[in-house]
């Protein structure tokens, strides 16, 4: 959804290049848009009919589990990996890659690495990865008569399309999940469970809420939460090998890897493999994003990255020397 002008002539943009590639993304109006989804704030849209899908992120992880569970799988929850090394044989020479956790050390020929923002086992990652909070509110069910008041018959997954974005989805008991906005980087890259509330970030959801669906005013929000991402300076994944090739690693999807973690697993097994394929060859795969520098600067270049986009947000798109500085240098969502 576009809510600006600008955003509107970046979608009719947008449309046109994927028309170009074949792919049928239907442009719509102001009146169109709205007769889909109610909102006074939207002044045209771009309908993916075929490329997207909603899906449950839960139940996605549950299925999967019962799939590898079916396929001898053996899952250990609760058994955090602290370290890796190399198991010696008698003669000296590196074996098997040892992981060691605190009920014991698991001995593996080969390592898939993906532990998103989570402490890094691997040195050289701390520096390329930054874990980001992303709050979301979900409303109580809406009534009929709510629910025909901003139509949303064909349940898209919605997105507004603003350098800091929204994204909101009707649940299967006609909640509202609305999230987004707000990314969130805390000193040091910390990550805790009292991070996961924060209720200056849900008082401005809800009140972008309101603004999006007035028709929906002083409707009860009953969940909140929040999550870490773990963001790279691109903005999404990069891969690698480490220990000989034995290893090989994906993260930094900054809140693209539901619908990308298979394609990095394909990655990650083609790596593995040491076979050159078509995957391989790509140059996301090929190439590392620019690392972070430490902290303090690490933090003041977020924040100052962050303030320059609800900046240009606010006029009219229009990006100030330091966001046009790193799209020189292919970082962000322009990598």
């Amino acid at each position: 959804m576009a809510t600006q002008p600008w955003q509107a002539d970046a979608l009719a943009e947008a449309a046109q290049a994927a028309r170009g590639l074949g792919i049928d993304a239907e442009l719509l109006d102001a009146g169109q848009v709205r007769a889909e989804v109610n909102s006074p704030t939207y002044l045209a849209g771009l309908w993916d009919r075929d490329g997207c899908a909603t899906v449950d992120p839960a139940r996605l992880a549950w299925g999967l589990r019962r799939a590898c569970l079916a396929a001898g799988v053996r899952i250990y929850e609760h058994t955090p990996v602290t370290g890796i090394g190399d198991e010696r044989s008698p003669a000296g020479r590196s074996g098997r890659l040892a992981l060691v956790t605190p009920r014991g050390r698991v001995l593996a020929d080969r390592v898939a690495l993906a532990a998103g923002a989570f402490a890094p086992l691997l040195r050289r990652l701390r520096y390329y990865v930054v874990p980001v909070y992303d709050y979301v509110l979900m409303t109580r069910p809406l009534s009929p008569a709510q629910l025909a008041s901003i139509g949303w018959r064909h349940r898209q997954g919605i997105g507004d399309s603003a350098n800091q974005f929204h994204y909101y989805r009707l649940t299967a008991d006609n909640r509202i999940l609305w999230g987004g906005y707000d990314a969130v980087y805390y000193y040091g890259s910390k990550i805790a469970a009292r991070l996961d509330q924060r209720p200056a970030t849900f008082a401005m959801l809800a009140g972008h809420f309101n603004a999006t669906f007035p028709q929906l005013d002083g409707i009860e929000f009953t969940h909140s939460w929040g999550g870490v991402i773990d963001t790279c300076s691109r903005f999404c994944a990069f891969f690698g090998t480490a220990r000989s090739g034995r290893l090989a690693y994906v993260t930094g999807y900054t809140g693209l890897g539901v619908g990308a973690s298979r394609f990095g697993a394909n990655v990650m097994l083609d790596l593995l493999s040491g076979e050159r394929t078509e995957r391989t060859d790509l140059e996301m795969v090929r190439s590392k994003p620019v690392p972070f520098p430490p902290e303090p600067v690490r933090a003041a270049g977020i924040g100052l990255t962050r303030w320059s986009l609800a900046r240009a947000d606010r006029r009219d798109g229009r990006r100030n020397a330091w966001l046009r500085a790193l799209d020189s240098i292919g970082l962000g969502f322009d990598s």
